[in-house]
């Protein structure tokens, strides 16, 4: 990947214990299992897969909610794992992160103005008439009115809401917004208006964006690069184009050919998973996904893969499709 590196992750982890009872062991949960990925400034970054892949987690680490148990994660040329925490109060301003239920992320009892204002009061010596007029320019930049400055948050649509939620994350200039399932609370037709405002407002502020999702269809519209997960490992990662145009992991082409195609001419092939997702409590032995895979042979019950490239995408498999 070329351009300007924003956030760089190198082999990160992020494990829970989780107690058992008064005479056993706690219980050790694998929530990221070893992540390697970079954002660069001006592009998206999609991380996609089923619930409990990691995607949450990724995102908590990604915005110093809380630190990876090993590994790195460098923002600005700087490891969080080991900054202190003058230096993390100053990083903490270039992350932001948009949720994904729009009215649970804002205070019912705060005016859009003041919630909107909050993030200027806490980390600058912004005076009221400043804060103030900063608040109604981002306002006008996400497509709201003025006046909606002195409302509160029941007054507003869900979109409306959304489009809060996005002017907020952006109060502090960041160079990182983590877009965490920000459409999926919405309609269809509200969906691609804040798509297509997540879009313009990267073009303008030159934003690297985390995006995270479990629609295709969706991931498809935004995203320069992809990331697939499963139970907290990438297993395959690439250019948007390539990897939607030519999947080479088994859980690849099986999240694609779940997505909704609007073609009623196009034959498509339909790949059905069996078993469900393992715990990640007690993951399997060697290629986790081995349980699942209709390719699976001995290698995959004993050694994990190693990603390596094939046609541009890192792919950790033992028996990719080809093209």
């Amino acid at each position: 990947m070329k351009g300007d590196v924003v956030l760089e992750a190198e082999n990160i982890t992020r494990y829970y214990k989780v107690e058992r009872g008064s005479f056993q062991k706690p219980a050790i949960l694998k929530a990221l299992d070893g992540a390697s990925f970079q954002l660069i400034k001006g592009k998206t970054l999609a991380v996609v897969g089923e619930s409990g892949c990691g995607k949450s987690t990724l995102a908590r680490l990604v915005t110093m909610i809380e630190k990876p148990t090993s590994g790195e994660l460098k923002i600005a040329g700087v490891n969080i794992i080991t900054a202190d925490k003058k230096v993390l109060g100053d990083l903490h301003k270039k992350v932001q992160i948009v949720f994904q239920d729009p009215y649970g992320s804002l205070n019912p009892r705060q005016k859009i103005g003041h919630a909107l204002e909050e993030p200027l009061l806490v980390n600058t010596t912004m005076g009221k008439k400043e804060r103030r007029d900063a608040a109604l320019n981002i306002i006008n930049l996400v497509g709201l009115r003025p006046e909606y400055y002195d409302r509160y948050p029941h007054m507003f649509s869900g979109g409306q809401r959304q489009r809060i939620a996005v002017a907020r994350a952006l109060m502090l200039n960041p160079e990182i917004v983590v877009l965490d399932e920000p459409v999926s609370a919405l309609d269809v037709s509200i969906q691609a208006q804040i798509l297509n405002l997540i879009a313009t407002l990267q073009e303008q502020f030159d934003l690297a964006y985390m995006f995270i999702s479990h629609d295709l269809s969706v991931v498809k519209h935004i995203a320069d690069e992809v990331m697939v997960m499963y139970l907290g490992k990438p297993i395959e990662s690439g250019s948007r184009d390539t990897l939607f145009r030519k999947p080479h992991h088994p859980y690849t082409r099986a999240l694609l050919s779940a997505t909704p195609v609007a073609d009623p001419f196009r034959t498509k092939e339909r790949i059905v998973l069996r078993g469900e997702l393992p715990s990640p409590i007690a993951p399997p032995a060697g290629c986790t996904f081995h349980p699942r895979c209709p390719s699976m042979t001995e290698i995959c019950r004993d050694k994990p893969p190693e990603p390596y490239d094939i046609d541009g995408c890192m792919v950790a498999c033992y028996h990719p499709k080809t093209y």
